[in-house]
């Protein structure tokens, strides 16, 4: 049988290696002027981040502390600024039906996720409008682009009660309400 998109992708997840920043204190800190828009671009003193690898390099040493994003390495902590969630879901890849479907998120940076108890699916509103995330790692969300979240919506059901809600790694998630 052959292997699933899905699976392949999972199992080069389970390969990669990130840095131990949650390990990491360093003695010195400060802030760098790096912004993070909300729709995931990288800004270095306001001028976009063009090369891709120093956006991706940086993503593999952001941590989250107090609601503040930071950049840590073993010698240096540096506050950065983020708009709304450090990633952005760009991608999503699908097996499975029912309460045995898995679904896949990869990010704006390459970071590959499974929806399941660890990685959660949230929907919030903001100022009325809802705004979908996946867990990533470490407290790191991504938002999950509009194109997306209109595939996920595909896949939901509605409960009795008026719920849209999908199911990823037997975990039940919902996505809104009846209005």
């Amino acid at each position: 049988m052959p292997t699933s998109t899905l699976q392949t992708l999972l199992d080069a997840a389970r390969q990669r290696r990130l840095p131990p920043v949650e390990s990491w204190n360093p003695s010195r800190e400060g802030e760098i002027d790096i912004r993070i828009a909300a729709n995931g671009n990288w800004y270095h003193e306001g001028g976009l981040i063009r090369r891709f690898a120093i956006a991706k390099l940086f993503s593999t040493i952001l941590r989250v502390e107090d609601g503040h994003h930071y950049l840590v390495t073993p010698v240096e902590k540096l506050k950065i600024r983020v708009d709304d969630a450090p990633f952005v879901a760009t991608d999503m890849e699908t097996d499975g039906e029912g309460r045995q479907r898995r679904i896949l998120f990869t990010t704006n940076v390459g970071d590959v996720v499974l929806a399941d108890s660890e990685h959660p699916i949230v929907v919030e509103d903001h100022d009325g409008e809802p705004r979908p995330y996946v867990a990533v790692r470490r407290d790191l969300r991504a938002l999950i682009a509009r194109s997306v979240f209109y595939r996920l919506a595909d896949l939901a059901s509605e409960t009795p009660q008026g719920e849209f809600a999908v199911w990823s790694s037997g975990r039940r998630f919902v996505l809104g309400n009846r209005a």
